[in-house]
């Protein structure tokens, strides 16, 4: 009896030690922590960790971990030994724009990645500092230059010259205007680079002349004017003035009509010494003689230049000058205004050929 109760002693105690085993070998496999890979801003460690999921495992107070950081894994996924988890921490960089420095924060440290994660877009022309494709430290500065192009044109006035031609078509003294100056207009076009709003570059692209200039030029004569024969004309002490005029005739009480020569009923008119008589020959006669009292227009084939002649009402006279309307039985008498010749009309008078 005795030897069954130490027998039965004994398989307790072997029982109890079985159990305690057990216990301690399913207590170890379960608090058994996992080997893990895991990578911080691209530096990779080998650790152990208890945490049963990737978010458990962000939580430990010794990952570095900052809000907006990428996690390569979703935070529900079960630890399991071998696991690779990536963690990529936010850097601080900054925008440098138009409307002052903005102060950004970014997994990315590539300047176009970067850009792009913030949503800003650049024009065809704009460009940054660093480029694109430049890799950034934490807190540089990328430098947007936005770029703006434009062409204005620019037109300048091109003065036309003043040039004289001598031409022996015309009269020494005499010009005519051959061709009348006008201005040109050159265009430049002119293309001007903006960066920032700030101008940094212009350059002619193009220059045309959009309206052609005309010289003004001039003819100068240089013809020799005909020489006619010599005469010695009459010559007048009393000059006809307003008040010579009155009833349609002359008064010329101090000269006589001739007794000899031929005598030649005539239409007359009269002339004077300005433009509106005389046109471009003013104070100037077909035989070089100066216009004045005592010479008259006649046409020379019916009284030959320099014969003298006595006219009835207006005194002794020399043909000296010619006219384009004076032609046959016609004469022309110069009198001292235009009043005066207004006057006189046109009529009949008496010319008495002395030689």
């Amino acid at each position: 009896m005795n030897s069954f109760k130490i027998l039965n002693s004994k398989k307790v105690k072997l029982l109890m030690l079985v159990s305690l085993v057990l216990s301690l070998t399913l207590g170890a496999y379960l608090y058994k922590g996992n080997e893990i890979v895991l990578e911080v801003d691209g530096e990779k460690e080998n650790t152990v960790t208890y945490s049963k999921t990737v978010g458990e495992l962000l939580e430990e107070d010794d990952i570095n971990f900052k809000e907006g950081a990428f996690v390569s894994l979703p935070l529900n996924t079960k630890i399991e030994n071998n696991l690779e988890i990536a963690i990529t921490n936010p850097k601080i960089y900054s925008f440098k724009q138009e409307d002052g420095l903005k102060v950004v924060s970014s997994i990315f440290d590539n300047v176009g990645d970067i850009l792009k994660g913030e949503g800003v877009e650049l024009g065809t022309l704009d460009y940054t500092k660093p480029a694109l494709s430049e890799t950034l430290e934490e807190g540089d500065v990328i430098d947007i230059v936005r770029v703006k192009e434009e062409t204005i044109v620019e037109e300048t006035k091109i003065p036309f010259e003043k040039k004289e031609i001598k031409s022996n078509k015309f009269f020494k003294g005499e010009t005519k205007v051959q061709q009348k100056g006008a201005e040109g207009i050159s265009a430049k076009h002119i293309k001007k680079r903006y960066e920032n709003g700030k101008l940094v570059k212009e350059e002619v692209i193009k220059e045309e002349v959009t309206k052609k200039k005309y010289d003004n030029v001039v003819l100068v004569g240089t013809k020799e004017k005909p020489v006619a024969k010599k005469v010695t004309p009459v010559t007048n002490t009393k000059s006809a003035s307003r008040g010579s005029i009155s009833n349609s005739r002359i008064n010329r009480s101090n000269q006589s009509a001739p007794s000899k020569g031929r005598t030649i009923t005539m239409n007359a008119s009269a002339y004077t010494d300005n433009v509106q008589s005389q046109g471009k020959w003013v104070g100037m006669t077909a035989s070089g003689m100066k216009a004045r009292y005592g010479v008259v227009a006649v046409d020379p084939k019916v009284i030959p230049l320099g014969t003298k002649l006595y006219i009835e009402g207006y005194g002794n006279a020399v043909a000296g000058d010619t006219g384009g309307a004076i032609k046959g039985n016609r004469i022309d008498l110069f009198l001292n205004s235009q009043q005066a010749c207004t006057n006189f009309g046109r009529r009949q008078v008496k010319v008495t050929i002395l030689n």
